[in-house]
């Protein structure tokens, strides 16, 4: 092998290192890109976690609330079909 060969050799060689390295770096830029999103997007993940958290005790209070309010209805309702039975048994013991 002549001289101009190694040389040819070693130019074609610098040349196919000189590339990978450039895709080496590349990859990488492209790694830390994904890595950030991610990041975001486990960040985002949490806060949504811990907003469906609240709401669901918040729907938990409101249906109880909810429930207390319909139970109360029921028993005014119960209530006033009974005074209104009073006042009828009332009018017709005046008749």
């Amino acid at each position: 092998m002549s001289e101009t060969e190694l040389e040819e050799g070693l130019v074609a060689a610098t040349a196919r290192f000189d590339r990978a390295l450039a895709r080496l770096n590349t990859s990488a830029k492209e790694l830390g890109v994904r890595l950030q999103r991610q990041q975001r997007i486990d960040v985002d993940t949490q806060r949504l976690v811990h907003e469906r958290a609240r709401l669901a005790t918040e729907l938990d209070k409101t249906a109880a609330r909810a429930k207390r309010l319909d139970d109360s209805a029921h028993e005014v309702s119960r209530r006033l079909v009974e005074a209104m039975e009073t006042v009828r048994s009332v009018l017709q013991k005046a008749e």
